[in-house]
Parts: structure tokens; sequence; C-alpha cells
């Protein structure tokens, strides 16, 4: 038995239960991982001519053995000598990952795209497994190495065997818990499920850039016997056929001119539950301090609990590619607390757990262009849609108005060319400039009236007696 090499039990019960509060990231971090080791052999296949690789046969392998309680994630990427067990495994929070991205940061381009930062993605395993072990066979070595460790005390290296190059890590999950004071207990059966390991996936790592595979159940018809009478009802059989379940290529990702609105709109209503398309799509890729790529909508309609104490705001934050917060609230200001969308930067700093940011200013100069890009939108919404416009501020005009008041007139510049006023001279919707614009000369002020209902606010005598002076009067 080897020891780690910093006080193991103290660190990883730290991280088991302190740094990461979410346990079903675990199998995020794992896919990250196997992701960054095939990245690294695809890097090498592109600087060594001698390596000989097939790209459409890099992938990443999960299944499950409810009967062994066992899940295992497997990779045939670059694979991991004893050495680097030792050095990667066996010292927590040493990161293989960002030390390759140091050593080769001039020479990475698109081709690479390397995940792990912190060392630590691997221990998350501990958080639902009771035992972990991996299985590692180095490019270009014959002889496999198995890592072994209970989270506790150690770990041991020993050789193995593996058919080709590649890792698999196979984790021995806990049992369940028994009930709390409280009726509640931690569940692990739930990860021993294809449906409950496809939405991890889908959820966490679907835009992840090699196929994750895995063998699911379906069912189809069996061939009708060529003796069969005419009662003869079909028969169905269960198989198992081996699956891509992610999505690989982000839509976010791709050149706006090179997706059909169509492909947008599906993307929109799968993701965020809608059955209506979008009033509007906004994408654009950023560069320069920060890189990054943004996919946003404004919706069809207005979200029923909108104005409920439990809407929560926020645009989906992804690094890399992966999930990191599904809803970010900092990219967005309340008044636009309506629009959905992605966010993917590589350049934002992530704490420890990938959970939250680290650096504000980073999230405020992103939020900065999003909430300028929303408003540029709507400005060109307003300007050559009207009748869309007026449709968008029926539905969401009072939070644009919660803006100017909320910010105590701060963001009134911004804000008050987008509000629409009911012209009881025009009868139509009108904005302030188009007011201004629509004074008589001898007009010197902006006349309005309040209350519940404009045909009741128009037979008042005071606005009449101010529309027969030719000024007009907004309700």
């Amino acid at each position: 038995m080897r020891q780690f090499k910093t006080e193991s039990k103290k660190l990883l019960d730290l991280m088991i239960n302190s740094i990461y509060t979410n346990k079903e990231i675990f199998l995020r971090e794992l896919i990250s991982n196997a992701s960054d080791a095939v990245d690294k052999l695809n890097f090498k296949s592109l600087q060594d001519p001698s390596v000989k690789l097939d790209q459409g046969d890099l992938a990443i392998r999960v299944s499950f053995d409810k009967d062994a309680r066992t899940i295992t994630i497997s990779d045939n990427g670059i694979g991991m000598t004893a050495e680097e067990l030792e050095r990667n495994l066996g010292t927590i929070a040493h990161s293989g990952s960002e030390e390759f991205k140091t050593e080769n940061a001039e020479q990475q381009g698109s081709d690479v795209d390397i995940i792990g930062q912190f060392g630590v993605g691997f221990y998350s395993a501990f958080m639902v497994a009771s035992h972990v072990k991996v299985v590692s066979r180095a490019y270009g070595e014959d002889t496999a190495h198995v890592w072994e460790s209970d989270g506790l005390e150690g770990y041991t290296i020993e050789d193995g065997e593996r058919a080709e190059h590649g890792t698999d890590v196979i984790l021995t999950l806990r049992e369940n818990e028994k009930l709390d004071a409280d009726g509640e207990a931690e569940t692990y059966d739930r990860f021993l499920t294809e449906w409950g390991l496809k939405s991890l996936i889908q959820q966490y790592s679907n835009y992840v850039r090699y196929p994750i595979q895995m063998m699911v159940s379906k069912s189809r018809q069996k061939p009708k016997p060529e003796d069969a009478g005419d009662d003869y009802k079909p028969e169905y059989e269960d198989y198992q056929e081996l699956e891509t379940i992610n999505s690989m290529t982000p839509i976010w990702k791709k050149r706006s001119s090179d997706v059909e609105q169509k492909d947008y709109n599906e993307f929109y209503k799968s993701t965020f539950h809608d059955f209506d398309d979008p009033a509007r799509t906004i994408s654009f890729h950023a560069e320069g301090t920060l890189e990054y790529d943004a996919l946003l909508f404004v919706p069809g309609r207005a979200p029923f609990d909108l104005y409920s104490k439990d809407y929560e705001k926020g645009l989906a934050l992804y690094s890399s590619n992966v999930l990191i917060m599904e809803k970010c609230d900092d990219l967005l200001p309340d008044y636009y607390n309506f629009v959905r969308g992605v966010v993917d930067s590589a350049d934002v700093t992530l704490n420890i757990s990938r959970e939250t940011l680290q650096q504000n200013r980073q999230l405020k100069a992103i939020a900065k262009r999003v909430e300028k890009k929303i408003t540029a939108d709507l400005e060109d919404m307003r300007d050559n849609d009207r009748e869309a416009y007026e449709k968008f501020f029926e539905n969401f005009g009072r939070g644009l108005k919660y803006g100017i008041y909320s910010s105590y007139g701060m963001k009134a510049d911004e804000l008050a060319d987008l509000l629409l006023f009911w012209s009881a001279k025009e009868q139509k919707m009108i904005t302030l400039a188009e007011y201004a614009k629509g004074m008589p000369e001898d007009q010197k002020a902006i006349y309005y009236a309040a209350g519940d209902s404009r045909e009741r606010l128009a037979k008042m005598p005071v606005v009449k007696g101010v529309l027969e002076r030719g000024y007009d009067v907004l309700c």
C-alpha cells in the first residue's frame, strides 16, 4: 500500500464533502479527463508522423453493471505509464492536463481542447464510489498498469492487462444510505440505470468533442413467420445497440451563416422546453482579452412564472463545451431576465470545483457585452419589425420599465428608447422619440395620463382638452 503524497485522508475528506456540492458531477469530471486523454493522443499524432491514428476510432465508452454496482468510463486515448499513474493519481491536485497545456501552449490550436485544470476532478469519483480501479496502458507500451484505492489511506499500483492503449476507470458505487431524521437519503442506485447515465451525459457533457458511447436497450419487431396465419400478431424483441449519446458539436460554435433558423429554433425549444419559436436569435463570437461564444434567445412569449419570486434568471455557462452552471445569473441584468441562452468560454477563471467563477471582473466584462448585444437587437426589432416588437413589449415591457425604476434612473439612457406608450392621438404604440418628433413647435412638455384603462383615460375631459389643442397624450 502506497501513501498519497499529501495528507490524503484530510484532503480527500475535504474534497468529497466541501469542494463539490453536487455528487452527480463525478461523471462530468471523469468524462472530461477521458476527453483530455484522447486529445493528448490526437495532439501527439499531429506532431509525430509515426503515430498512425484513425480519427473516427477515437471515442469514450460508458457502461454499468447493476449487479456488481460498477460504472466504467473507458477511453482509447494516450493512457498512462506506472510513473504517470503515480504522479497524476498518487499526488492529489497534480494536473497532468494543466501540465500538458503549459508545455504545449504555443502549439495548440482548434485541434486540441484540454479541459482539466486542477487535478482534483478524478477524486470526485469518491463522492459516489467506495472503491476506484484505474486500468491504463500508455500508447506505445505493451504492459498495462492498475491503480486501486478506497480513497482513505492510500493506493496500490500493479501490472495488469488491457487490449489496447487507453484507460478504464471502474467505480464500485457506495451502498444506498439509510433515511436520516428528515426522511432523506442518498440513493446511489440512480447512477446504475441507462436513463440516469444518459441524462447526466446529455446535461453536462453533451458537447464534448469526442463520441461518448453506451450500449442502450432498444426494441424491434421480429420477422413475420412464413407460416403465420391472418390472425398473427406482431412480436417484439429487446436488443442492445452501441449508441452515441452526446451531440459533440455545439450549435453556438458554428457560424451563424452556416446554421438555418429552424435549427436554432429546434435547439431553443428542446433546450429551454418552450413550445413556441423564439422571437429573436442573437449569435456572436467575441475575441480579445476574453474569448467566448454566445447564443441568446428572446422568447416568443413570457414564461408563466416570469414575475414570480421563484423565477430564476441566467444563461447556461460552459467552459470548453462542458456545462459549468445551468443558470449563471451574473450574466444578465434583471431587466433582461427573460433572455435565455448559452455562453461558452475557456478563458473564464473557475474555482477548484468548476461550479462557480473566481474572478468576477471577467464575468462583468462578458455580461456588459451580452447586455449591449441584447439592447442593439431589441432596437433593431423596434425599428424594422414593429409588429413583432409590440408583441415583445406586451410580454416583457414591464421588466424594462422596472429596470429604470430599480436603478433610480441610472439605466434610463439605455432603456428609455425601448419603452412604448399608447398615443391617444395616433391610436398606436409609440416611443418617446416618436412623440417628441410629432410635437408642435409651441409644445413645451410631454403630456401623459395614468390609469387602468386606455379607453377610460381617453374620455377624461383633461385629456380631451389637450388633444383639442393639437397635443398628443401618452396613456
